[in-house]
């Protein structure tokens, strides 16, 4: 049984050879249809040049004035997974697309009428096409640009790096700058207190109020005063002390608290200024893009002997679908 088997099949895998064989000229002529036709449009088929920039991105973004804060990030660090996935964000955000928009024109580049309802539907398309992120296996973000001129790729590629701080920094300014002025309001504030706090200390003082410290020896200095006009002073100072000591006191108290936490918030207030205003690099380049001298696309041969293949094989099974049709026809 198997070896009826057997032989069906190597009679089926015959047949369909011999057919072919019966058939050659006619899937000759049909492959060297398509491998004109194919040489023609890969010929026709405007070449495109790829450029390609490698960035890794940083572990941290900030200048930290506290040992706590970014204590396993510092400058000179790579950034890791989330870092490289952050970044990948932004270099495809419309923010960078907007910009290259403005800069190289890319309407224009890729042939698209400004007029066209669908302009930002295409443009989209073609620039997704032409311009690529990709995260490799070493943590690094590959940026790659194909362009009709070597030259212009390798500037739009450029322009990329260029532009990773600057969207970066924007947007880093745009939640940081309104903490730092929530941060100098609140610095401002608390200087004002403690100016006030110093203002009525002053005055106090002006009176003749003193510390406790002091306010204990002049009762011992009353009775080692002879002279009258002393021994007056004296006790108007023991009057006034008595009347403003205890507000000296806790005004005192108040003041050093308010110092205190001043000096604290002198650290928060250098924090936010210097996220506010610092303009960081937010990558650590590690190839630019330089203009190629080999195209990347077409591949033509590619293009001629998968079409000719791809014909001559349509070519076959619409022989067989013909012939079955043809014998379907004589039965009826």
């Amino acid at each position: 049984m198997n070896n009826e088997n057997s032989s069906t099949k190597i009679s089926s895998t015959d047949t369909l050879w011999v057919y072919i064989y019966a058939k050659r000229k006619l899937l000759l002529l049909i492959g060297a249809i398509a491998f004109v036709i194919s040489l023609i449009v890969s010929m026709l088929i405007v070449p495109l040049y790829r450029s390609t920039a490698i960035v890794f991105p940083t572990a941290t973004s900030t200048v930290s004035f506290s040992e706590s804060r970014n204590a396993k990030a510092s400058a000179m660090d790579f950034g890791e997974e989330e870092q490289a996935e952050q970044l990948v964000q932004i270099l495809e955000s419309s923010r960078i697309r907007n910009l290259l928009l403005a800069r190289f024109d890319l309407f224009k580049v890729y042939d698209i009428d400004q007029t066209d309802p669908n302009k930002n539907y295409k443009l989209n398309l073609a620039y997704s096409g032409h311009i690529m992120f990709e995260r490799t296996r070493y943590g690094s973000i590959k940026i790659d640009v194909l362009d009709v001129k070597p030259e212009r790729a390798a500037a739009i590629a450029n322009k990329i790096l260029d532009l990773i701080d600057t969207v970066k920094n924007d947007m880093v300014r745009e939640r940081t700058v309104p903490a730092f002025e929530i941060a100098k309001r609140k610095r401002t504030i608390l200087l004002t207190e403690k100016e006030n706090l110093q203002m009525q200390l002053d005055t106090l003082s002006r009176m003749g109020v003193t510390t406790s410290q002091s306010r204990a020896e002049i009762l011992p200095s009353l009775n080692n005063t002879k002279n009258a006009q002393d021994r007056a002073y004296i006790l108007n100072m023991i009057k006034v002390n008595e009347l403003y000591g205890a507000r000296y006191d806790v005004l005192d108290v108040l003041l050093e608290m308010k110092m205190e936490k001043l000096s604290d918030y002198d650290i928060a207030f250098e924090q936010a200024e210097s996220d506010a205003n610092a303009a960081l690099n937010h990558k650590f380049v590690v190839e630019t893009a330089v203009a190629a001298d080999k195209k990347d696309s077409p591949k033509r041969l590619i293009i001629v002997l998968l079409s000719t293949m791809s014909a001559m094989l349509f070519g076959v099974f619409m022989l067989l679908l013909w012939d079955k049709f043809q014998t379907i026809r004589s039965i009826k």
